[in-house]
């Protein structure tokens, strides 16, 4: 892909100094500067996103198991007390 960009005095000679010393060409540098403004529009990922591959990956199989959580837990120690 061409493309042409009229640049102020000021900006062309900033760019061209910083070319110099840098000693990197103007495509490498416009390459990089439209990939590091390219990254800037990512969508970072949510929370959700991120751990829904992982959501019911490992169902119990009971529906209702944090609703009953603590009558689960209480029956669990009882039994473990009552060996």
């Amino acid at each position: 892909m061409t493309i042409s960009v009229r640049l102020d005095p000021e900006t062309e000679n900033s760019l061209r100094e910083h070319l110099r010393r840098d000693r990197i060409s103007l495509s490498e540098f416009v390459r990089d500067a439209a990939r590091e403004k390219l990254a800037r529009y990512v969508k970072p990922l949510t929370p959700y996103e991120i751990g829904e591959p992982l959501f019911g990956r490992y169902a119990s199989g009971d529906a209702n198991r944090s609703s009953s959580r603590k009558r689960l837990l209480r029956e669990k120690i009882g039994a473990k007390h009552r060996r």
